[in-house]
């Protein structure tokens, strides 16, 4: 039996409670799940969400006051990752690689995988990320994909099928055995 009591990212959960901190304790696990599909990497996502919270915190009430905050908080979270995009220096740079390795474990084909997932979405432009991520990962209609964005429906139309594509050719090309 399920508790929906506890449930942290349930779309259809009885509306949040309007304090802040009620707020951030329950959805911070999918603004940073979300943050982190933008920028690829763990401190950037918590430094992101982070950024997030403290421009929405001016604001709380009267968007609480609206009703569900999150709609607002995600479509702040996303145009502050597509500022950041402008900055020429972004501090420190990973360097870490995982190691190359044949496994037979299934767990890790999925994290390999996975990794590649990601460093293929990272290879996107910031726009067409967005629109993949809001699409597919936060599986949003492209109306609620385009108001995020700030953009018309055609645009997240485009923008998602370029990245999808692009997407499909940088996993061929890493998945091509003469490598």
């Amino acid at each position: 039996m399920l508790d929906t009591d506890t449930a942290v990212d349930d779309y259809d959960a009885p509306p949040l409670p309007t304090d802040f901190d009620s707020y951030v304790i329950r959805r911070s696990p999918a603004l940073l799940r979300l943050a982190f599909l933008l920028t690829g990497d763990r401190f950037k996502a918590e430094d992101l969400v982070q950024t997030t919270l403290a421009k929405v915190l001016h604001r709380w009430d009267a968007t609480a006051a609206k009703g569900d905050p999150h709609p607002y908080v995600r479509t702040v979270l996303i145009h502050t990752a597509l500022g950041w995009r402008r900055r020429k220096w972004e501090g420190e740079q990973s360097t870490y690689q995982l190691p190359e390795h044949a496994s037979d474990h299934d767990f890790a084909d999925l994290a390999a995988r996975r990794h590649q997932l990601r460093s293929a979405l990272l290879q996107l432009p910031p726009r067409q990320r967005a629109a993949v991520v809001l699409r597919h990962y936060d599986d949003l209609s492209e109306e609620q994909a385009a108001a995020v964005l700030g953009c018309s429906v055609g645009t997240v139309k485009s923008q998602t099928a370029k990245g999808l594509e692009r997407l499909r050719t940088l996993l061929e090309t890493n998945d091509d055995p003469n490598d």
